[in-house]
């Protein structure tokens, strides 16, 4: 409870802070415990380096503060941005139209592969950091380019206004997001034209395996079947028929443990560690 507590609040104090600092200010990035090192070779063990993507209102670092030092110290290569900047920078990413920020995703990823070396990646989402790799994939190549994607929090057919509202109210983003006009929010919304051309066919395409992690509990992704998918390629995972005493929210499965453990051993199935389900909850989303 105490690590989702640090996690809450620097979230929520990152987007306050976006509304005070000038788009072009900028800050010292805390240390990343080796996460980010364009140095960094895949093992034979784990050849393809790890791409993480952040979720709507969300940044990198906030994001990924448990997972990504947790991938590194099991041996990945990690990588991680924040895309769809607005006016605000890269406090709260993710605002921009969903299609743009898939592009920028794209690019990421080759600035990946060119560094490591490597032929392919993982990609591993929160939320949005779902819904834009999986059209990155389908629409823009990805898909030759894209080993593993595991999401939690997924997202592939929209929420209800709803829910938006939820998570706008947990960040405090609602006159936010009308001042910055945020695309993504407007794309999220059901029979988007965004929707409309990821869920034209199989989200999921043949080439990558496919992970999603849900959770019942989630009250911005709703419902939260939307996060879902079909096809031979996909494991689908409801967190509470693996570990029915996590009660997790959708800002809770970034720091919960049982998710963790289930995107570590999606990662390397061959050799995955018995799943050992602990009690977790969250408050609210």
């Amino acid at each position: 409870m105490a690590k989702l507590r640090t996690f809450l609040t620097a979230l929520l104090l990152s987007v306050l802070a976006s509304t005070t600092l000038a788009p072009t200010a900028a800050a010292a990035e805390p240390p990343r415990s080796g996460w980010n090192d364009w140095s960094c070779r895949p093992s034979a063990a784990h050849p393809e380096p790890v791409v993480l993507v952040h979720g709507l209102g969300a940044n990198d670092l906030v994001n990924f503060a448990t997972l990504a030092p947790t991938l590194r110290s099991a041996g990945y290569c990690v990588y991680s941005q924040t895309y769809g900047k607005t006016v605000l920078g890269g406090l709260s990413g993710g605002l921009a139209p969903m299609a743009r920020s898939a592009a920028e995703v794209g690019a990421f990823v080759e600035r990946v592969r060119a560094a490591t070396g490597a032929a392919k990646v993982d990609i591993v989402g929160h939320s949005q950091g779902t819904t834009v790799p999986a059209y990155y994939i389908k629409y823009l190549g990805g898909a030759t380019k894209v080993d593993d994607f595991i999401g939690f929090g997924s997202n592939f057919r929209g929420t209800t206004l709803n829910g938006l509202a939820t998570l706008a109210a947990a960040l405090k983003l609602q006159g936010l997001l009308t001042g910055v006009g945020c695309g993504a929010c407007t794309d999220y919304l059901p029979g988007s034209a965004f929707l409309a051309k990821l869920n034209d066919g199989p989200v999921a395409v043949p080439g990558p395996t496919y992970t999603s992690i849900v959770t019942r509990y989630d009250t911005v992704v709703t419902p939260y079947t939307s996060g879902l998918l079909t096809g031979p390629n996909v494991t689908n995972i409801v967190l509470q028929d693996t570990c029915r005493w996590d009660s997790a929210g959708h800002l809770g499965l970034a720091v919960d443990p049982n998710v963790t453990q289930l995107v570590l051993n999606r990662l390397d199935p061959e050799n995955s560690k018995p799943f050992r389900c602990l009690p977790f909850t969250t408050l609210g989303i």
